[in-house]
């Protein structure tokens, strides 16, 4: 798998493109998540475009365009195409799992990791790319065992590789279209037709960014705008104005990675301070920062620009007062909404926020859910469907560090193991 990227710090891809587009940021922001070494060649102007042996100006279609060590050249291509050439997409190689985990974030990764350690049958299925929202920060610094800190993509690419040495299969770029859970087994279908069966299902989805909804938000979409810590996007930023919606230790992150090359960043949060939502040693720093600054009851209502983001509009939550303000680079980092709709189609409790119920929290006054089907207790996090286990971000009341996450996913792994025993 990409052995080139795990030994070398040399360019795996060379990303050429025109600044602003969402296109190009996909690619760049795929490869940063994966740790995958790139060099991102901006195209400024249709003379610097025309270089490119084919393509006509900024504006032609076949942008972006990546050339790999080989010399192979890919126009405008997605990201499966990406993974199939780096060697990473593969098919399944068994018609059924032991166990089949869904999503690759620090529960899903974990989760994988002791699935195949313990010598369960394991597929682990990512829609995206490794890491989750973890994947994006560009330095987790309180979890255990890293003092010096660890960047979000560097976890998730030593996750990646423990979980390839003890055997699991790796399905990067599939998204879940549909899920079936007949007694016993889980029958997940894939947008591409595969087909995956297993004995238990370890749901890890984690959560989509949150949106501000706003209009123009979709279009200017990595063309200003963005979600997450985008630690990919920090070099760019030298010398400019950045703006950071968010309170929470994602923002927090950010904030400081971006100190380091911004001339300004502006952090933007709803209520009257950050002790609520944000680690004492994330606050200490911020404050201490001279070129951060915190503006509290504010918030962003538009969104301004013609090809990119120019400005935003911000209002004071208690005058109502509103100004402008000119940056091309909004990160917002407001935390995620579960996707499950899934869910309701097979029958699975979700909470009022669209988060899965597990384990004790299905029980009302002391009763099982009225489709429970066995003669116990659903396990700790199990949801209502008998083998269908729920960790990390995606669980009803589940603590949002990714340090809880890996133990979640670990549990899992434990609470199929009685599972399976007793089918």
């Amino acid at each position: 798998m990409a052995e080139q990227a795990e030994n070398s710090n040399a360019p795996v891809v060379k990303v050429y493109g025109r600044p602003g587009t969402v296109e190009a940021y996909m690619i760049r922001d795929f490869l940063h998540r994966c740790d995958i070494p790139f060099e991102w060649i901006p195209l400024n102007s249709d003379e610097e475009a025309r270089r490119l042996p084919g393509i006509q100006g900024l504006n032609d279609s076949r942008l972006p365009v990546c050339i790999f060590p080989d010399g192979m050249r890919m126009e405008c291509p997605t990201i499966r195409q990406v993974v199939e050439k780096l060697g990473w997409f593969v098919e399944p190689s068994r018609s059924e799992y032991d166990v089949a985990v869904y999503g690759a974030g620090p529960a899903g990764l974990s989760a994988s990791v002791y699935g195949a350690s313990d010598g369960l049958r394991t597929i682990l299925v990512e829609r995206w790319a490794l890491g989750g929202q973890a994947g994006s920060s560009s330095i987790i610094e309180n979890y255990l065992g890293f003092p010096e800190g660890i960047s979000g993509a560097d976890l998730a690419d030593r996750a990646r590789r423990q979980a390839h040495k003890f055997g699991v299969e790796i399905l990067l770029a599939r998204k879940g279209v549909r899920a079936e859970f007949p007694p016993g087994k889980g029958i997940v279908y894939l947008e591409d037709g595969t087909r995956i069966t297993s004995h238990a299902s370890i749901c890890a989805t984690g959560v989509e960014y949150r949106r501000l909804g706003l209009p123009d938000e979709d279009r200017f979409l990595g063309a200003g705008v963005y979600y997450g810590a985008g630690a990919s996007e920090a070099t760019f930023t030298r010398d400019e104005d950045v703006t950071i919606v968010g309170g929470g230790n994602s923002a927090g992150q950010a904030a400081m990675h971006f100190a380091g090359y911004a001339r300004h960043i502006t952090m933007v949060i709803r209520g009257d301070s950050l002790k609520e939502t944000l680690s004492q040693y994330l606050i200490d720093r911020i404050y201490s920062s001279k070129n951060i600054e915190v503006l509290t009851h504010t918030e962003v209502v538009a969104l301004e620009g013609k090809q990119a983001l120019e400005a935003i509009r911000l209002a004071d939550r208690r005058s109502g007062d509103e100004r402008t303000v000119k940056t091309r680079w909004l990160f917002i980092c407001i935390g995620g909404v579960p996707q499950t709709e899934w869910a309701t189609e097979v029958g699975i409790v979700r909470d009022e926020g669209g988060y899965l119920v597990t384990g004790p929290d299905l029980l009302q006054s002391g009763q099982r859910p009225p489709s429970w089907p066995l003669d116990r207790d659903p396990f700790y996090l199990e949801t209502s469907v008998p083998g269908v286990f729920a960790a990390g971000d995606v669980r009803h009341g589940s603590i949002k560090r990714c340090a809880a996450a890996v133990g979640e996913g670990a549990m899992a792994v434990a609470l199929a193991h009685r599972f399976l025993a007793a089918c």
